[in-house]
């Protein structure tokens, strides 16, 4: 398919019409002649029917129907009326050739330069282009007809991305064209662009298990392994359709113990233990697999105990400010500085209404030498710190909002962000 056929077929459609809008100017121009005709033709018949009436008005006179004075009075009022007949419309003023044609070339001329030097169509250009180079691979790739793209196609990947994303918004109900385009942009590590592909996908079929629980394992990942609300009721609607739908249950065991609450995961520990035993053959590896979560479940528990609860505030002047894809940050460091003892990385929308409560302990070290317990027995004296980065980096950049370190001297902290970084 050369690049003629679409940029082609593009412009002479914009012709057409342009021709047609012409057409239409102009028309009146050519009916003109026409109406004079008939407005002739009328006159004409105006002249019939006032010869009529007249004939009529004498042979009433002559009868004795009407008086003199009738008579005459009745003819001038057809007088009168023949009189406003025979007052010509003004017709339209006739172009010339020249005109008809200016209009009927120059418009589409006119058109197609105000498209082109309007604004910059590159983008428009090089979409075209991609659709005619690599359309079809795209489409075998995204309908399953060939698993990877030839060589040839793979020289120039951004069109070909283009053209696939593209193809899956023209066929925007078809739920496999959107999990291919999804494992295609994870094959290349674009893990954002997988996900929003893999969440269409999900919106399009929620009750297919499979999408539902890729869908589940893909954000809780990009999450760092925090079941944010959306993961959440996913998972929930997978195991209300199937309760021994393991790998949900294991990522909510993940889940929970991410956020410490080690109960709520040992309960889900319990349930896949249920499944585990129901399932026919010798599972002993798995019931192990589980024994020794447990154990660590209940170490980690036990870790927890001596964790700092940190309640972070975001003040409501700074709430205008905070942005949807932006990410909290809680440490605990040195108050001489360093890198910190504790920290965690948290999606913003874990805040409600600018207010949430986390935990953190030794499991949160950055490096194993370097945990809360080291520092405690070095007697160092600790801050807590917690900042709204809009980059997502660890660092501190300006237009952040940021918090005054705490010094840690109870078990549970309240630190409020109150400042944007200069």
């Amino acid at each position: 398919m050369s690049l003629f056929s679409t940029f082609g077929l593009f412009f002479i459609l914009c012709l057409l019409v342009a021709i047609l809008l012409a057409l239409v100017i102009l028309m009146p121009w050519l009916r003109s002649k026409k109406e004079e005709v008939i407005d002739n033709k009328l006159m004409t018949l105006s002249i019939d029917v006032y010869k009529s009436r007249l004939r009529e008005l004498g042979a009433d006179k002559a009868a004795g129907t009407i008086n003199e004075s009738h008579y005459h009075a009745q003819k001038t009022e057809l007088e009168r009326q023949l009189l406003d007949a025979e007052q010509p419309d003004t017709l339209m003023q006739q172009p010339s050739l020249q005109s008809k044609w200016a209009i009927i070339i120059g418009g589409p001329i006119l058109a197609g330069l105000a498209y082109t030097f309007i604004s910059d169509r590159t983008s428009v250009y090089e979409l075209w282009r991609a659709q005619d180079s690599v359309g079809q691979v795209a489409d075998d790739l995204l309908t399953g007809k060939i698993n990877e793209p030839p060589e040839w196609a793979m020289e120039d990947m951004a069109a070909l991305f283009s053209a696939m994303q593209t193809n899956v918004h023209h066929n925007a109900h078809d739920a496999a064209r959107w999990m291919r385009l999804s494992n295609i942009f994870l094959s290349f590590e674009a893990t954002e662009s997988g996900l929003e592909a893999l969440s269409r996908a999900y919106r399009l079929t929620p009750n297919n298990e499979e999408v539902a629980i890729a869908y589940a394992q893909m954000s809780f990942f990009i999450e760092e392994g925090v079941l944010d609300p959306n993961t959440r009721r996913v998972l929930a609607d997978i195991l209300k359709a199937n309760p021994r739908q393991e790998e949900a249950l294991m990522l909510m065991v993940m889940g929970e113990a991410r956020v410490g609450n080690y109960e709520q995961a040992k309960a889900w520990i319990d349930k896949m233990r249920l499944v585990v035993e129901q399932k026919p053959g010798n599972h002993a590896d798995e019931l192990a697999d589980l024994d020794n979560l447990m154990a660590n479940m209940d170490r980690q528990q036990g870790q927890a105990s001596q964790n700092v609860e940190v309640s972070v505030t975001i003040n409501p002047s700074l709430l205008p400010l905070v942005k949807a894809d932006d990410v909290l940050f809680v440490a605990i460091r040195a108050a001489a500085g360093g890198p910190p003892y504790a920290a965690k990385r948290i999606p913003i929308n874990s805040l409600k209404q600018g207010v949430m409560t986390t935990s953190l302990g030794d499991l949160d070290a950055m490096m194993p030498e370097r945990t809360l317990q080291s520092a405690r027995a070095a007697n160092e004296q600790l801050v807590v710190t917690a900042r709204i980065s809009h980059s997502g980096n660890a660092t501190s950049q300006t237009g952040d909002l940021s918090a005054n370190p705490i010094v840690l001297d109870a078990p549970q902290v309240n630190i409020e962000i109150n400042q944007q970084v200069p």
